[in-house]
């Protein structure tokens, strides 16, 4: 689903629940601003969860050896944090059964 998508799909479903028309760059707004904020804590290390979703965090990724894999040649892979996503018990169930 693309982005678009999705906000059409988010007004749709919030004209049923509310019974009134919501406009899409107000649907985009609150996306973008639910991204930022995920983004923006994540970045301070912090965790964000989102109930019925999951959980967003950041872990350490250590230094390693990679290889290239056309020359295979060696290189050094240096450390880095990485967000990590961990889905909550009720997303799993929706989606595996």
């Amino acid at each position: 689903m693309t982005k678009q998508k999705l906000i059409g799909e988010i007004q749709n479903i919030a004209a049923t629940l509310a019974g009134k028309t919501i406009c899409k760059t107000d649907v985009e707004t609150v996306i973008n601003a639910l991204v930022g904020k995920i983004q923006g804590e994540l970045a301070a290390g912090e965790k964000v969860t989102v109930p019925g979703l999951g959980t967003f965090t950041v872990k350490s990724r250590a230094a390693r050896t990679g290889r290239n894999p056309k020359t295979g040649a060696s290189l050094d892979i240096p450390a880095k944090i990485v967000p990590h996503f961990s889905a909550a018990t009720a997303l799993k169930e929706a989606v595996g059964g």
